[in-house]
């Protein structure tokens, strides 16, 4: 088969099947012992699952969102070109400190990298940080990931 037939294939595919369904967790983001807020995000664990992210999406419910994991602590850099939807990222700590926030633009090729170094990335609709008072230093009650 000529490679630009496996090409077109691959892409047949991807549409016809759609996206990778990812599993889905519950967080708690908590402030002093208390809860604040709950997000139900998919799991984005590998290369290309945190590759393909949110994109090409056109909405995403309020409450819900992505959690990257990363294998281990390091500044993590994302940009949001073929993301459609204005989204916000909590850059957080391996014992689910929330570390920084941003606010991110759609379609933008701007790189937002994380000053800290961090184990995970929270991706939700713009302004749902702001709007629940969730700050850099609340916690992420980080449940069980799947593998």
């Amino acid at each position: 088969m000529s490679s630009r037939l496996l090409v077109l294939f691959l892409c047949f595919s991807f549409i016809a099947c759609g996206p990778q369904k990812l599993a889905v967790r519950e967080l708690s983001i908590e402030r002093d012992g208390r809860q604040v807020a709950v997000v139900k995000a998919e799991i984005a664990r590998t290369q290309e699952e945190r590759s393909q992210g949110l994109m090409f999406r056109k909405s995403l419910a309020d409450g819900e969102g992505m959690l990257f994991v990363f294998d281990r602590d390091g500044q993590q850099s994302f940009w949001m070109e073929n993301t459609l939807i204005p989204l916000s990222i909590a850059y957080i700590s391996h014992t689910g400190e929330i570390r920084e926030i941003y606010d991110l633009a759609p379609r933008s090729r701007r790189s937002v990298q994380s000053i800290h170094a961090v184990r995970y990335a929270l991706e939700v609709n713009q302004g749902t940080f702001e709007k629940l008072g969730i700050k850099p230093g609340y916690i992420i009650a980080l449940p069980e990931l799947p593998k």
